[in-house]
């Protein structure tokens, strides 16, 4: 059977395929992005549920399942994220409730809105403000929300002491009706303009929306929160809800990941925010959000890629898996042209190498041979010398070699003819 080493093209081909199908098997069993990812979201109904929503559907069309975990809010999110144990990759939480010197295991993908902190009491209070509010009742959000820590920080803030007022964890909704049923005197939530909870209080005459009069101390004494303006009516305009511009201080929402996220995931999820986002709000313009800003956590290098340059190439023009695999192919392809490039041009002098040699171990036996005849004593040793020639010619005959180096090996076999046709002539 004619031997696959005698086609250098073949042998050239194997090769880079053997590299080629290590590379792959590699890709196959190591560092590809995870089918599926959980995301801590917020309570059940709330803003941040529905926001996840939206972000398991853009990535459902992926290919990648986005597992929604609720929780009492931001605060919640954070430890979640922190624990490795959670499971929890991804989550939404506000700026100021946790530091990176605190989470060096957690990065932000950007901020994606403002999550003003909203504080309604009812209407038939009087003086009611964020500088009066001892001995009441008030609803300042679960533990573990958002809402609770930055009342929090901002009663702290205002030395605000609530010791003496009834404090009640209560969820938005929950919280919601019982102040529109004059059941409590006042409430705190930490939510965007488009929360239901929200829209139905700036709309109700029962309650008022407290205006933070000094809202520029605040900011300037916490700088990772803003100053925004709720517009006279916006919430109801043939009711003139609120009847007056309300001045509020909102803490920026971020989309906090675990370092160790999947880059590809993390190119999805800063597309899915840019898609959900970037559309004007109440609060800010067109393409404010999401924002490069590294408020409590650092950016990741694929954010700071993201909003230099958009998505990668390959994922702009090919289906998300189909472009993770053709990243990842080029990725591998780059080592393996460095090897493959200097192996074709040593390859060839290797083969011809092996090739010669072949044939130079049989003219070295033969020269052997020869030299034995021309010191004489060639009728003593006859029978071995011809045992010898023989062997030579047998395996001479059983060499192949490619076409290329068929000369060589005629010659060889015509070298042993002669210096048998010289033993022969000596008789």
């Amino acid at each position: 059977m004619k031997s696959i080493w005698r086609s250098r093209p073949l042998l050239l081909a194997l090769a880079t395929a053997a590299l080629f199908a290590i590379g792959i098997l590699l890709l196959l069993t190591r560092g590809a992005p995870p089918r599926s990812i959980t995301l801590a979201t917020g309570p059940p109904g709330g803003s941040y549920a529905t926001l996840g929503e939206r972000y398991r559907a853009i990535l459902a069309a992926s290919g990648v399942e986005l597992r929604l975990v609720s929780s009492a809010g931001d605060a919640e999110n954070l430890a979640k994220l922190r624990d490795a144990r959670s499971g929890v990759s991804a989550g939404f939480a506000i700026a100021g409730l946790v530091h990176a010197q605190e989470a060096p295991e957690l990065e932000s993908l950007g901020t994606i809105a403002y999550e003003p902190f909203w504080l309604f009491e009812r209407s038939g209070s009087r003086g009611m403000a964020v500088e009066g509010l001892a001995g009441k009742r008030l609803a300042l959000g679960a533990e573990g929300s958002g809402t609770r820590a930055m009342a929090r920080k901002l009663f702290a803030l205002a030395q605000i002491d609530t010791r003496a007022a009834e404090v009640l964890a209560l969820p938005p909704a929950d919280a919601a009706e019982r102040i529109l049923r004059g059941e409590i005197d006042a409430m705190a939530l930490v939510a965007d303009w488009d929360s239901p909870v929200v829209r139905r209080l700036v709309a109700a005459p029962e309650v008022s929306l407290v205006s933070f009069r000094r809202a520029d101390a605040f900011v300037a004494l916490e700088p990772e929160l803003t100053k925004v303006v709720l517009p006279t009516g916006v919430g109801d305009l043939v009711a003139n809800r609120p009847p007056g511009d309300v001045v509020l201080i909102a803490p920026k929402a971020s989309l906090v990941v675990r370092s160790e996220l999947h880059e590809a995931i993390q190119y999805l999820l800063l597309d899915a925010a840019s898609r959900i986002h970037s559309r004007p709000g109440i609060f800010h313009a067109a393409g404010a959000f999401p924002a490069a800003e590294s408020i409590d956590f650092p950016l990741t290098d694929e954010a700071v890629h993201f909003y230099k340059t958009g998505r990668p190439f390959l994922q702009r023009y090919l289906p998300f898996w189909g472009a993770v695999l053709a990243e990842r192919l080029l990725i591998l392809l780059i080592p393996l042209i460095g090897i493959a490039l200097p192996l074709a041009r040593l390859l060839p002098g290797a083969y011809r190498f092996l090739m010669e040699r072949r044939v130079i171990a049989l003219y070295r036996g033969l020269k052997l041979v020869e030299t034995e005849i021309e010191d004489g004593g060639a009728e003593e040793t006859r029978a071995d010398v011809l045992r010898r020639l023989d062997d030579l010619e047998r395996s001479a005959g059983r060499l192949r070699v490619p076409l290329r180096f068929s000369q060589t090996l005629y010659t060889l076999k015509q070298h042993i003819r002669l210096v048998r046709d010289r033993l022969a002539g000596g008789r």
